[in-house]
């Protein structure tokens, strides 16, 4: 008994949660024959290894700083017809990171292209990929100051380290020449290393006015559409669908 609580003691130290609170069933299991020590052992440290990666994927997601968890699973392709549900299940393999390829997803405000970004994001960072997201607004944020503090360099290198980087709402609000250009910096720092998701409600030929410069406009787009998949959504606002229901649900009472 004595080897025993040591051996506890030991698993306490190592941090090997799961194997310790499992072991006494296991130990019963091995006495009465109905598993081999190495089995045993194999399953303990099984089960350990999964609670390790559960818990760096919650960690993962945690420090991606998503607006909020929603999956795939979670988005109505009902609604969304134009959405290829196919083509989304299949990014979900996370075989565009493996590839250094993006994903543009385009069409007007409350269709889902967020929904959708946050999805394959959070699945990335259960697969422990370095994920973060951020609107394109804060990020310009970002790089300003980083540059009006002469801190551009680390920031922009920050930036180009996460395997998969969201930029939400690209074209909501206008950006000046040197918000294009300090992007334009990010996009071609990430082009062929890591992954970049995109969402936008503006046609890619009106970046131009979006970015107040045509050249760099174009120059962004270039690294952001080659290697890409650009997944155009045509349906119906979301928020539009809940007040629909909402209505009818007032008409009929």
């Amino acid at each position: 008994m004595l080897t025993y609580n040591k051996l506890l003691n030991n698993l306490e130290i190592l941090k090997m949660e799961k194997v310790r609170n499992y072991l006494p069933n296991y130990l019963e299991k091995v006495t009465s024959e109905e598993i081999t020590f190495v089995d045993a052992l194999f399953e303990l440290t099984e089960k350990e290894i999964e609670f390790r990666n559960e818990r760096a994927s919650k960690i993962q997601i945690s420090v991606s700083a998503f607006p909020f968890h929603k999956e795939l699973s979670d988005f109505d392709f009902d609604y969304q017809p134009t959405v290829n549900k196919k083509q989304l299940y299949d990014l979900e393999t996370l075989r565009f990171i493996e590839n250094k390829e993006n994903i543009l997803f385009f069409g007007n405000s409350g269709v889902g292209k967020s929904h959708l970004a946050v999805a394959l994001g959070i699945a990335a960072a259960k697969k422990r990929y370095i994920t973060y997201f951020i609107s394109c607004h804060n990020l310009i944020i970002q790089l300003n100051k980083a540059h009006s503090e002469n801190r551009l360099e680390a920031k922009l290198k920050h930036y180009s380290k996460y395997r998969c980087l969201i930029i939400d709402e690209i074209g909501y609000l206008p950006i000046d020449k040197q918000g294009a250009n300090l992007l334009f910096q990010l996009i071609a720092r990430r082009y062929e290393k890591n992954s970049t998701i995109i969402t936008t409600n503006q046609l890619f030929s009106k970046w131009g006015d979006v970015f107040s410069d045509l050249v760099l406009a174009n120059a962004i787009l270039d690294r952001l559409i080659h290697h890409s998949h650009i997944i155009k959504i045509t349906g119906p606002s979301y928020r539009l669908k809940g007040k629909l229901d909402m209505m009818e649900r007032d008409t009929k009472s």
